[in-house]
């Protein structure tokens, strides 16, 4: 359905960003990004506004080009920059809808979580070192995403202001390189190391389904807050399948038990990524939001079209990308050692 809405990105120019710009345009928004301009692209069809957002007078240059019906801010992760952001803009925009996360939650990893579940306790006016790093346990990224919920929600209100707490987002032009990772992986084949169960549950969301939830809430005044995550159905070992046959790689999959690789000092989300031991991982109940009209994509499509998309060559580099994925040498030596492990136990082990 077509909407007649101006739309203001804040970002614009990498994965989240760019389905977010597409997805407005296809929907018949006019919209306008808020960017530096230094990396990433700018999405064709769009009007772009130069400017950092921590200089107070690209703020008040930026909110002299409105006003808008929408904002979406997919780029706050310091509350008191969020915080001046949402004060210039609250008198020329109607609405905010805020990407968080669900590490703002005060038992993210460990516990199951739904919307009613405590969150971490940060100021609206906070800085980009507020809160602590526990593994597992509670980040400076959740402190300051919790912080920057309140500074939107402080500013706008709540009858205008809709918070999205994603889990982890899959999907084409990916930065942080966890799909892009397995799927290397597999087209180099041989033997490989895979974590724990393959029926373990995981619940991936695909970026366009983030993305028009996104603009469905802010162009239908849907306020409120929701998880974002997928239905759970997806294991991790249809995902590795998924990786397998779109690659067709002839790549033998092992599966190692997991207090095996802890013992073997496995780096968990890093080393693997996608995997994590801790209970609550993967058990985001995002009943709200599809109840909200959120809609996911099986996870073989997101498998899929991240696939062709790696191999249109325009991956580049981010500044947030992260260092992913098991080193070659390093996941035969746990190979082996778990062949030796398997071979000593006195119960038999299925992998």
């Amino acid at each position: 359905m077509s909407v007649d809405k101006s739309v203001l990105l804040l970002g614009g120019s990498w994965f989240f960003g760019v389905h977010l710009a597409e997805e407005a345009q296809e929907q018949g928004a006019e919209v306008t990004t808020f960017r530096r301009g230094i990396s990433g692209r700018d999405v064709d069809g769009v009007r772009t506004v130069r400017g950092d957002k921590t200089n107070p007078d690209d703020l008040k240059r930026l909110a002299a080009h409105g006003p808008w019906d929408l904002v979406v801010d997919s780029i706050g992760f310091v509350p008191r920059e969020v915080l001046a952001m949402a004060r210039a803009l609250e008198p020329v925009a109607n609405r905010y809808v805020f990407i968080s996360s669900v590490s703002a939650y005060e038992g993210w990893p460990t516990e199951p979580l739904t919307e009613a579940s405590a969150v971490l306790e940060c100021p609206a006016d906070a800085g980009p070192d507020y809160g602590v790093d526990r593994d597992p346990g509670p980040t400076k990224y959740g402190f300051t995403k919790a912080g920057c919920e309140r500074a939107v929600l402080q500013t706008f209100g709540t009858d205008r202001t809709t918070i999205i707490r994603p889990g982890v987002i899959l999907g084409p032009h990916e930065y942080v390189g966890r799909l892009p990772w397995w799927l290397r992986r597999f087209e180099r084949g041989g033997r490989v190391l895979a974590p724990g169960n393959p029926d373990r549950s995981i619940q991936p969301i695909d970026v366009r389904d983030v993305a028009a939830f996104a603009l469905h809430c802010g162009t239908a005044a849907v306020s409120g807050t929701f998880n974002a995550t997928g239905t759970g159905e997806a294991t991790f070992g249809t995902f590795l399948r998924a990786c397998a046959d779109v690659t067709k790689s002839a790549a033998a999959v092992s599966w190692a038990d997991e207090e095996f690789l802890v013992q073997q000092g496995v780096r968990q989300w890093e080393e693997l990524p996608l995997w994590r031991t801790y209970a609550g991982a993967w058990d985001v109940d995002a009943t709200n939001a599809r109840a909200h009209g959120l809609v996911t994509r099986p996870l073989e499509e997101t498998v899929r079209d991240t696939w062709q998309w790696l191999n249109t060559g325009h991956m580049i580099e981010h500044e947030r990308a992260a260092e992913l994925g098991i080193a070659p040498e390093r996941e035969q030596q746990i190979l082996r050692a778990w062949d030796d492990y398997r071979k000593s136990s006195p119960v038999p082990i299925e992998s």
